[in-house]
């Protein structure tokens, strides 16, 4: 019976591609910021789990590496409105941040 429930979950064993992870520094500044980036990525095909420590605003994100790369990681992060490392976030969508999550430059 053992054997036979292993055979039956190979094929799904190996429709999960290695999973990664990478750390990101964000321009995320609440817990509502936290929020955003977060729910977005969960929608992120290929994204499997991400916390965002707004301590260090550093967002640890676990990854299925044949379905997205880092780029893709952290364009999904700018489309948001927040800066991902050394991409700017997407004018338009800082934009469209509540005040309270925009930086105070």
């Amino acid at each position: 019976m053992k054997k036979l429930l292993f055979l039956l979950m190979m094929p799904l064993l190996a429709l999960a591609g290695p999973k990664e992870t990478v750390k990101i520094k964000t321009s995320a500044i609440c817990e509502m910021c936290k929020e955003r980036i977060e729910k977005n990525l969960a929608l992120t095909k290929g994204v499997a789990k991400s916390d965002l420590n707004l301590d260090d605003k550093v967002i640890t994100v676990e990854y299925d590496a044949a379905k997205i790369d880092v780029a893709g990681i952290r364009k999904a992060i700018s489309e948001t409105g927040y800066d991902a490392d050394d991409v700017k976030a997407i004018a338009k969508d800082y934009a469209k941040l509540p005040n309270c999550c925009k930086k105070k430059d």
